[in-house]
């Protein structure tokens, strides 16, 4: 796969400390805009990037990119995902996937005509320990609370506090906590138990945006509460429970470092299936795969999966103006 970076941020430097171990990867291009030149120039020289382009249009008409990372402010992912795949690339778009379901349909019958591959970057589904709690919720099944928490302090959240407000924290580019780390438990959620029947988000709101929330999914037999927060600080901890007993973890659910089962019966283990140390690793070994050997009935399952996930966050949002 050879990759060309759209956008310059936090994400992109993440990724970027991995993008070496992953197999199959050739970092062929980086865009940003001109503001941000210096940054991407930085980026090229520390990774090996060979490109590095002012203007996207340059980079998805690139023949020596095949496949494009969106990784720009939320607001922004539709056009720049419709731009590379008019462009005849493949797409890599970071989470959440795009506003709504009907722009994700649109994406996806452009990609379908010209054969072309888009799947949604989001850590956690792709994690060895996610598959294997999938497999450990049959043991301790029936389940009927679930409760999942990721609360991280923004290092935004001090200067949001003095007006300076980034996308994440910007309701006009699409910003906010259920946006930026409930869609992780939302993830975990329809990953495994599939859609709930109803949705309904409280949030805690300062500047006319969501700084943290719950939101509760309703399932005929089950329980969930999905718990974010940027403006406060904790370690948090998620619980799966069954009658036949409890799965746990500490820390973000888009790592899932380890986890423990803890049965009725008495007896507890602790798992870590991870192959790599960083969170982003699973994710886009999984999509040089897919790409790379055009398997479009995966790609066909994760854009289920994202289809999902976009109609409860919808939910979610409309459950709030609704009240």
């Amino acid at each position: 796969m050879k990759l060309g970076i759209i956008g310059s941020g936090k994400i992109v430097h993440d990724f970027l400390t991995t993008a070496a171990k992953i197999k199959g990867l050739e970092l062929a291009a980086i865009s940003t805009t001109k503001r941000s030149q210096p940054i991407a120039k930085d980026l090229a020289k520390q990774y090996n990037i060979k490109e590095v382009f002012a203007d996207n249009q340059l980079l998805c008409h690139d023949d020596n990119v095949d496949t494009v990372y969106v990784a720009v402010p939320n607001s922004l992912h539709y056009e720049v995902v419709k731009e590379a795949l008019l462009a005849g690339k493949n797409v890599i778009c970071e989470k959440p996937y795009v506003e709504t379901v009907a722009q994700a349909k649109e994406l996806k019958e452009i990609a379908d005509k010209r054969d072309l591959i888009i799947v949604e970057a989001i850590t956690n589904i792709h994690l060895p320990n996610f598959k294997a709690i999938k497999q450990q919720v049959a043991e301790i099944a029936p389940i009927h609370i679930i409760s999942l928490n990721y609360t991280q302090y923004s290092s935004r959240y001090d200067d949001f506090l003095q007006g300076k407000i980034a996308p994440v924290f910007d309701p006009a580019k699409d910003g906010g906590t259920l946006t930026d780390l409930n869609i992780y438990n939302i993830h975990l959620a329809v990953g495994l138990f599939g859609e709930p029947e109803k949705v309904q988000y409280y949030p805690v709101m300062q500047k006319k945006v969501d700084t943290s929330g719950i939101l509760n999914l309703v399932y005929p037999d089950k329980q969930a509460v999905l718990i974010a927060a940027k403006d406060s600080y904790t370690t948090p901890r998620s619980f799966i429970e069954g009658e036949k007993g409890t799965i746990y973890f500490d820390g973000s659910t888009g790592v899932i470092k380890s986890f423990m089962v803890e049965h009725r019966r008495g007896d507890n283990s602790k798992f870590n299936f991870n192959q790599f140390d960083h969170r982003m690793a699973s994710e886009f070994t999984d999509f040089v795969k897919i790409i790379d050997t055009h398997d479009t009935q995966e790609a066909n399952n994760l854009y289920e999966h994202s289809i999902a996930v976009m109609d409860v966050l919808a939910k979610a949002k409309q459950s709030v103006s609704s009240n």
